[in-house]
C-alpha cells in the first residue's frame, strides 16, 4: 500500500487488514479517533510504537510527554507541523 491509498482509506469505517498498531494508531488519528490511536500505540512495545505514541502527545499537545517518547523512539523530537509528521510516518512505516 502507497501513501495515497493510505491516506483514501481513511474514508471507510474500518481501517485496512494487516496493518501493524502503529498504523493502525495512525489510522485512526487521522480520523480524529484520538483515544483508540493512543491505546494502539501504547501496545506496540518497539521504537515503532514510542515514535507514534510521540506524535499522538504532540497532537494532544503535551510536549514535554511527547519529548519523552521521541527519546525512547531515538527520533529527535519534531517541529514539523502535525500533517507533516504524520504523512512522515505514514510513509516511512509504508516503506
Amino acid at each position: 500500500m502507497d501513501i495515497a491509498a493510505f491516506r483514501s482509506s481513511t474514508a471507510s469505517d474500518t481501517p485496512p487488514a494487516g496493518l501493524d498498531k502503529a498504523l493502525t494508531a495512525l489510522w485512526h488519528d487521522a480520523r480524529g479517533d484520538w483515544d483508540t490511536a493512543h491505546k494502539l500505540a501504547q501496545a506496540q512495545h518497539d521504537e515503532t510504537g514510542a515514535w507514534m505514541h510521540a506524535y499522538l502527545h504532540r497532537v494532544e499537545g503535551d510536549l514535554p510527554n511527547a519529548g519523552y517518547w521521541y527519546r525512547r523512539a531515538g527520533k529527535p523530537a519534531s517541529t514539523a507541523p502535525l500533517t507533516a509528521e504524520w504523512e512522515e510516518i505514514a510513509t516511512a512505516l509504508l516503506g
